[in-house]
């Protein structure tokens, strides 16, 4: 039997996907790398009110898609995206529009130091939450159309390389909508946290163009589909117990990557002062991964998705190491403030070791969809992002509050310095998440080996 090669050959549907994934990925991290900014300084939501709603934001974003994806799977991918990007359309432009809307009512008052002012106590920024739902909506169609699309228009000796690209268009789309951020908030302080959300409307109609123009599959399975198929395909993915142990193993990784935006732009900003750019720092997340995913696909070419995984699992403490230490350290390094400098450090790191995991668990559980339901795996492959951005944006909500809480709520620097002496406190609670997730990983991978050769011996 000759054994089939890889190739770099995809069809033109993985390339408009892939293309149209760089458009809603700089979207998405455009806004949410400083959606807890938004929150507390543009509506005046509190820390744990904060996070908690960019939690469940970002949950259920990673919820919906085992849903979305089992719907898209019946009406088709392309109908799906349509759908998808233009919800994702209406909601970004919705985010903008409505603080302007508050602004113009009254309902706030715009002073010089660029705050929003006025909206501490009032219900009316709840209105928000139904401009969030269309971003939800739409960004679960995205999860699970655009990764079931590299897992129809890939094979199985090309799929690790299908999704190493798809994880490299993933972070240029990250790191041009992060970008965007430090020089709208220099230019016009505040307000360019509203204005970001324009910048991401944009991004999204661009998709919506794209998809409508130029994406057609011609894998067409599983379109059609009655309702209680789609039950039952959604009850067998249930139930396979060695996917949803995997998932809650890989959710501790993920807990310390999501928390990342929740918690590091409020501590650098508080530790390292207002001339700090958080949006750039996460920024090198996005270029490690651009410059190393496809070299480390490459080189774990011959080993499995687990020990892949596994690696990267036990870089993530590390990294989180790395960001503890910034506030143990005197004087600037290399110009910059040691929060910040050691805070990029740890970033590279995370970003280093998502390479590793990412790309090679979308293959794993590609692998395991049957022809059909590959929009209902994929979408069920991001429960775990549904988890992590539960706990962990919660747990950097009640982590800040404790220590490093908001300067403005005390009288004075010094009084607030002294609150927060032990604010690198927060880091290690993550380091204690990761170390737990890649030492349960070694073990899922032996328990797993041996259910695999009990069977082979049965047969």
């Amino acid at each position: 039997m000759v054994e089939k090669k890889e190739t770099w050959n995809f069809p033109k549907a993985f390339w408009v996907a892939n293309t149209v994934e760089l458009f809603e990925r700089a979207a998405y991290y455009g806004v949410f790398i400083v959606i807890t900014l938004y929150l507390s300084r543009i509506l005046g939501f509190g820390d744990i009110q904060a996070a908690t709603i960019a939690g469940v934001f970002q949950a259920l974003l990673y919820l919906l898609p085992t849903f979305a994806g089992a719907f898209a799977d019946k009406i088709g991918f392309r109908k799906s995206l349509i759908l998808a990007f233009g919800l994702l359309t209406l909601g970004y432009a919705g985010m903008g529009v409505l603080p302007t809307m508050f602004e113009s009512a009254g309902l706030v008052d715009y002073d010089s130091t660029t705050v929003f002012k006025g909206l501490d106590t009032s219900a009316q920024r709840y209105a928000i939450l139904p401009v969030m739902l269309l971003i939800i909506l739409g960004g679960s169609f995205i999860k699970s159309v655009i990764t079931g699309t590299v897992a129809k228009e890939t094979t199985k000796e090309n799929r690790a390389r299908g999704y190493s690209i798809f994880y490299a268009m993933v972070n240029i789309g990250a790191f041009s909508g992060k970008t965007v951020v430090k020089p709208l908030r220099e230019m016009m302080g505040n307000t360019g946290l509203i204005w970001i959300s324009y910048f991401s409307a944009v991004m999204t109609l661009l998709g919506l163009i794209v998809v409508f123009l130029w994406y057609k599959s011609r894998q067409t399975a599983g379109e059609g589909k009655t309702l209680n198929e789609i039950l039952e395909g959604l009850f067998k993915v249930i139930k396979n117990f060695r996917l949803i142990v995997l998932i809650l193993i890989i959710t501790g990784f993920w807990m310390v990557q999501h928390q990342m935006y929740a918690t590091m732009p409020k501590y650098v900003l508080r530790l390292a002062g207002e001339g700090a750019s958080p949006s750039w720092y996460a920024n090198v997340n996005p270029l490690v991964v651009f410059l190393t995913v496809g070299l480390v696909t490459h080189v774990m070419r011959k080993r499995t998705a687990l020990f892949s995984m596994t690696v990267g699992m036990f870089i993530m403490p590390v990294s989180a190491l790395f960001m503890a230490s910034g506030n143990l350290i005197d004087g600037n390094i290399l110009g910059m403030h040691p929060v910040a400098f050691m805070m990029v450090v740890g970033i590279a790191f995370q970003g280093f070791a998502e390479t590793f995991i990412s790309p090679r668990f979308l293959e794993y559980f590609s692998l395991q969809a049957p022809k059909g339901e590959e929009g209902l795996y994929l979408g069920f492959s991001h429960l775990h992002s549904f988890l992590s951005s539960i706990f962990g944006f919660i747990m950097s909500g009640v982590l800040l509050d404790r220590f490093c809480p908001d300067p403005r709520l005390f009288p004075s620097r010094e009084a607030w310095e002294e609150s927060a002496t032990h604010a690198h406190y927060i880091w290690y609670f993550f380091v204690g998440i990761a170390l737990i997730s890649a030492i349960a990983l070694i073990i899922y991978g032996q328990v797993v080996k041996r259910i695999d050769r009990r069977n082979q011996n049965l047969n």
